[in-house]
């Protein structure tokens, strides 16, 4: 079922309460284990266990950080910090929605402080595209081949 669906594959890795939380907490700068388990509230075990499941899955690697006893700190590989655009969307839902009184938390460019937009596009015209106006159509190599030369 994954192979057929991208959705599916990625819930497959991040699904779950504690490791979106997690993957937040790498993007805004937490990258060792106790002060993720301190941030968070969460048992051993389970950062244990989400860690390991994001390593082996290429979204997050541990780099040793001290070695007498070795420790590791977890960082973002390209495959995690493109989870970005995601989680950005998650929360945008989340500020919409369940935020009584305005967003907890803004994200701004970093350059000139002002709060950032999420929104779909088409490269082609540059028009913004609304949920209503999105269509799907097989993304395999032999549905394109043939839908170009019908």
């Amino acid at each position: 079922m994954a192979s057929d669906c991208s959705i599916a594959a990625t819930l497959s890795v991040i699904s779950d309460r504690w490791t979106m939380l997690i993957l937040r907490d790498v993007f805004r700068g937490v990258h060792r284990f106790s002060e993720m388990q301190s941030d968070l509230g969460i048992a051993k075990n389970l950062l244990s266990d989400r860690l390991s499941k994001l390593v082996d899955n290429g979204v997050l690697e541990k780099v040793p950080y001290q070695e007498r006893p070795v420790r590791y700190e977890y960082r973002l590989t390209a495959k995690g910090a493109d989870l970005s655009a995601s989680l950005i969307a998650l929360m945008g839902w989340g500020d919409r929605w369940y935020a009584d009184g305005g967003p907890p938390t803004v994200l701004v460019h970093e350059a000139c402080g002002t709060p950032l937009l999420q929104r779909v596009a088409c490269p082609e015209c540059l028009t913004e595209v609304a949920p209503g106006q999105i269509r799907s159509r097989s993304g395999s190599p032999v549905a394109s081949t043939k839908e170009s030369e019908a």
